[in-house]
């Protein structure tokens, strides 16, 4: 039978396993909370999963080499019509380029959405970086207002080498608009009490 003396070996024990056991349920907690962010910001780093890489300063070296970048403008739940101006461009690797895409709040209230983006080839992403975009920022058009939003870019002269892109003539850039999580949450309706 144990005693609640605080100097028993067998209560300290129990207390040193729970205060652990209540740690490793924080920690796991919040690396669970922790993980989008962080696997996107690392995405962004390092181009896996087809994800462009945000750059300072556009490369020295331009090669004769070209790539068609193709573009894909798509929204998911916003009321935006989202269109990319342009359907292709002729790029020469390591040369800077801007592409222009259109958007319309088609709704009768401002609406505020971020895109994400990608590209395919996937192999690609380490290797087409932006200089400037609006994908970087929440975005919000006005009710039924039109916004011009250009992407500043350019395809890294290392992806002529690369084994697994130096033959692919094509990338596409693709972007989606979501609304974000604040507009999400003043678009639904207050939940009523169960008890009204």
């Amino acid at each position: 039978m144990s005693s609640n003396d605080p100097s028993d070996p067998v209560r300290r024990r129990n207390v040193r396993v729970a205060l652990v056991a209540g740690a490793g349920f924080f920690v796991m907690l919040g690396g669970a909370y922790a993980s989008v962010p962080l696997y996107r910001l690392f995405c962004q780093l390092t181009g896996l999963d087809g994800t462009v890489r945000r750059a300072d300063a556009a490369p020295g070296q331009v090669l004769e080499k070209t790539v068609t970048v193709r573009f894909d403008a798509n929204v998911r739940d916003v009321p935006w019509k989202f269109t990319a101006e342009q359907t292709s461009q002729q790029v020469k690797i390591g040369e800077t380029k801007i592409a222009f895409f259109k958007v319309t709040n088609t709704s009768d209230k401002p609406v505020t959405a971020r895109a994400t983006y990608n590209v395919v080839p996937e192999q690609a992403g380490a290797y087409f970086q932006k200089l400037q975009c609006f994908c970087f920022t929440d975005q919000t058009i006005p009710a039924g207002a039109t916004v011009e939003m250009p992407v500043l870019y350019f395809i890294d002269p290392e992806y002529a080498s690369d084994i697994n892109t130096r033959g692919k003539t094509d990338v596409t850039l693709s972007y989606t608009f979501f609304q974000t999580e604040a507009q999400q949450a003043a678009a639904e309706p207050p939940k009523r009490d169960k008890a009204s």
